[in-house]
């Protein structure tokens, strides 16, 4: 099955009592049992949820893996996998990565006896300087958020098998449109569902796509331990997003690309982040492993000040300045302050993440009033 026709009709059956072609939103908690234990598969909807199992099997075919599981964030999904380590264990992190997540490292989980590591895993070979015995768990996001560094997912894989170690990859910003971890050997893909999944900004929600039967098992038995599940509204939303992700996947694209080709042409615009350039530093694995180079683009301008980058982020039109991203409208947003806040200003520092950077987030709109709209708010 291609991919645009997984969006449509993996995981997906006409409701069997109605014939209902959208999968119905199970909005109930509980459900009736004809004897203790003597039920249709379904006890209590924090466990399991038709609505949510639908999905949770076309989030799995995308990625073209076997299970997959939904959380309430992106970040619960991370959390849940996190639980599956135990205090005295490493965690190898990329030093360019969401600020929640580094947020929920260091600040919720290293009190707990866990030890993270964050380093440059644009050349991979750094990861084995960092690798012992407590070693168990690699996480990567690429492209990266916000610096769009691209880590080599292969390589990574290659030396995770050698050590018996999990590797885990944000794949958020690509979607499995553009990318799939699992066909280069990662054991766990995570996505803020909320982002381009979901694709209308009307949705938080996080999941989780595993090969493996146990850690399916384990990640199965946190998610309703802890309960951080999605309700089946959302369920239903992220269901009908999907459905059209290809469409909007390619769109981002290509409006990506005429973004930054435009930036990196302007005269007050100093640097200009995004892997589809041939100057980029690992470009030749984004075109390895990538099918296209998405709708994410960070840029500095020449004058380099927090208050020249804060003029620009007020002036858009049609770029709205806003927290998140990988909807269909366009959005702006300031790392520093924002999305990137909770990381000290010392380490965003070290990997580049300037006070005047800003990252946007480019949607389906016309290329070329979003175009003007750049024109208008650089000067």
């Amino acid at each position: 099955m291609k991919f645009g026709t997984k969006t449509i009709h993996a995981g997906i059956e006409p409701d069997p009592s109605t014939g209902a072609i959208m999968t119905p939103i199970y909005q109930t908690s509980t459900y009736v049992q004809a004897s203790p234990g003597d039920h249709k598969g379904f006890e209590y909807s924090r466990t399991h949820n038709p609505t949510r199992d639908a999905l949770q099997k076309n989030l799995a075919a995308l990625e073209n893996g076997k299970h997959g599981l939904c959380f309430a964030s992106g970040l619960a999904a991370i959390d849940a996998v996190v639980k599956l380590l135990n205090p005295g264990d490493e965690v190898i992190a990329a030093n360019d990565l969401y600020g929640g997540t580094y947020r929920l490292f260091t600040k919720i989980f290293s009190k707990y006896g866990l030890k993270f590591h964050f380093i440059d895993m644009e050349d991979i070979s750094n990861i084995k300087n960092y690798i012992n015995e407590s070693t168990k768990l690699i996480w990567l996001e690429t492209p990266t958020n916000p610096m769009m560094n691209v880590i080599d997912i292969r390589g990574a894989s290659q030396i995770a098998k050698e050590k018996g170690i999990m590797l885990g990859v944000d794949n958020t910003f690509a979607t499995p449109y553009l990318q799939t971890p699992m066909d280069m050997g990662a054991d766990l893909v995570m996505h803020s569902v909320t982002k381009y999944l979901g694709g209308h900004s009307d949705v938080v929600m996080g999941a989780l796509i595993v090969n493996d039967d146990k850690l399916a098992e384990d990640l199965a038995f946190v998610q309703n331990s802890s309960g951080g599940t999605p309700g089946p509204q959302d369920a239903f939303l992220v269901l009908r997003g999907i459905k059209t992700l290809h469409l909007r996947m390619q769109r981002h694209s290509e409006n990506g690309r005429a973004i930054a080709e435009y930036l990196i042409k302007h005269s007050k615009v100093d640097k200009v982040y995004w892997p589809g350039f041939e100057t980029h530093a690992n470009h030749d694995i984004a075109k390895q492993q990538m099918k296209d180079f998405g709708g994410m683009i960070s840029f500095t301008l020449k004058v380099g000040h927090q208050d020249e980058a804060f003029k620009v982020m007020e002036s858009f039109q049609y770029f709205s300045l806003a927290e998140s991203l990988g909807g269909v409208e366009s959005l702006v947003n300031h790392p520093a302050s924002m999305t990137h806040a909770s990381i000290p200003y010392e380490e965003r520092q070290k990997i580049g993440l300037l006070d005047s950077l800003i990252r946007l987030s480019v949607g389906i709109e016309d290329a070329e009033d979003l175009i003007k709209d750049l024109e208008q708010a650089i000067g």
